[in-house]
């Protein structure tokens, strides 16, 4: 497969960007930030609803999700994903776990079953790192530290000591426009997106929150925070 070169890479090297990047090179904005969750929850809301047959995407992290010449994420790297029968919420897999380590649900690396649930929690985990910085499999979580629990902790600590540091770099502006959100507007913001991850990422498959009602919400948190 021939896939359009994209200039703006991949989402991780943007949070992740190697240590010979110029500092300050790649820095997402609240507001890209945003956009890009939104992109992403559509175009897995589209692949969960939208088709002849539900598809699983399997291996959703930052590293599959490119980003073209405006910013806007695509979905990419098919290589794992699943029709799913229109009568089933989920298929049963014979090829062994399917996925990343720290971004696969807590059902398909004991069952082997993937489903829309699946692709889910690996949403939340991706927007929990999108807006805290911090891979699943960052070094700092261990004895029972996990990155769900590093940001639901962070809610009675305070997201300021949770979030990506460098969303208050000098100052945090609104996309195209010129208005500037000051910190505790971005607190609030980043406070929002991050309860949706957590409930992406429940435990039990039903309690994940639907993608469609994702997407509805970040487009929600969208208007009250950049729209005029």
């Amino acid at each position: 497969m021939v896939f359009e070169f994209k200039h703006n890479g991949n989402l991780e090297s943007w949070l992740h960007p190697e240590g010979n990047d110029p500092i300050g090179l790649k820095t997402l904005k609240l507001m890209q930030r945003i956009n890009i969750a939104i992109d992403v929850a559509s175009a897995l809301e589209y692949l969960h609803h939208h088709g002849q047959d539900p598809i699983i995407h399997c291996d959703l992290k930052p590293s599959n999700i490119l980003l073209d010449d405006d910013m806007t994420a695509l979905v990419s790297d098919f290589g794992l994903a699943r029709f799913i029968n229109t009568s089933s919420t989920s298929s049963t897999s014979s090829f062994g776990i399917k996925g990343t380590i720290g971004y696969i649900a807590p059902e398909c690396g004991m069952t082997n079953k993937v489903s829309t649930h699946g692709d889910v929690y690996s949403y939340g985990i991706l927007l929990m790192e999108l807006f805290t910085g911090k891979r699943p499999t960052d070094g700092a979580f261990k004895e029972g530290l996990t990155l769900r629990t590093f940001v639901s902790d962070g809610f009675s600590e305070g997201v300021m000591n949770t979030m990506d540091e460098r969303l208050l770099a000098n100052g945090v502006q609104a996309g195209d426009h010129s208005q500037t959100i000051n910190h505790a507007k971005t607190f609030e913001c980043v406070s929002l997106v991050l309860k949706i991850g957590l409930q992406c990422t429940n435990d039990l498959p039903s309690e994940r929150m639907e993608i469609t009602r994702v997407r509805n919400e970040l487009n929600r948190i969208k208007n009250i925070f950049f729209e005029r």
